[in-house]
């Protein structure tokens, strides 16, 4: 049995407004590459994951953005400590055990909705910002096999530099993947074509 999001209208619209503001106000500069066209799928977020932060960036530019209703993955030992991440989006997943078919099945179900985004780490675990190489789960291409309708598959990175400010910059860099091929091996290349990419983009903001 997994732990499944129930939205909860009070406590999911705070955590919506919070992210917002929690960002503005802790970023002196929030860069988003910015170029969707929204044909209306679902979206499905992959994401680099290197801080506590990660969640609430996603919020921020769901908020801003895509405005669908914010669903995310998490490991159900860290979800049942914060059991509330159940009224704004979050669901469970635990490793190694008969549930992790279950959480396949119900990500698949929320992305055959087009009024839902889901955002997956795909890493499974914290990495540090530094980390040259993503090595992806296989569950990615399980769940994208069982959804039954287009997806909008978003590649997300996320990365934090100062510069010369006192307060960090975030910058935000988004790819939407149009191959067909969903197999593991084919979307960890590809992330991580991007991630260097973006990492390079970044260098060139210092004048290096």
């Amino acid at each position: 049995m997994i732990y499944r999001t129930t939205h909860n209208f009070f406590v999911y619209n705070f955590f919506q407004f919070y992210s917002v503001w929690k960002t503005k106000r802790k970023f002196h500069r929030v860069y988003v590459n910015w170029n969707f066209n929204d044909k209306g799928f679902p979206v499905l977020v992959l994401s680099n994951h290197f801080s506590w932060w990660d969640g609430f960036w996603v919020v921020y530019l769901n908020y801003k953005y895509f405005n669908r209703t914010f669903n995310f993955m998490m490991l159900e030992e860290e979800l049942k400590k914060r059991m509330f991440f159940t009224k704004t989006g979050g669901f469970s997943i635990k490793r190694g055990s008969k549930s992790v078919i279950e959480t396949i099945e119900y990500t698949a179900e929320l992305l055959s909705d087009k009024k839902n985004l889901v955002l997956l780490f795909p890493q499974g675990e914290m990495k540090s910002m530094y980390t040259t190489y993503i090595k992806f789960e296989k569950g990615i291409e399980h769940i994208i096999k069982k959804i039954p309708n287009k997806i909008h598959l978003i590649f997300l990175v996320n990365l934090i530099d100062y510069f010369s400010s006192q307060k960090p910059g975030l910058y935000t860099y988004y790819r939407e993947y149009m191959d067909g091929d969903f197999s593991t091996s084919k979307l960890e290349n590809e992330f991580n074509k991007f991630y260097s990419e973006c990492i390079a983009e970044n260098l060139k903001m210092t004048g290096i």
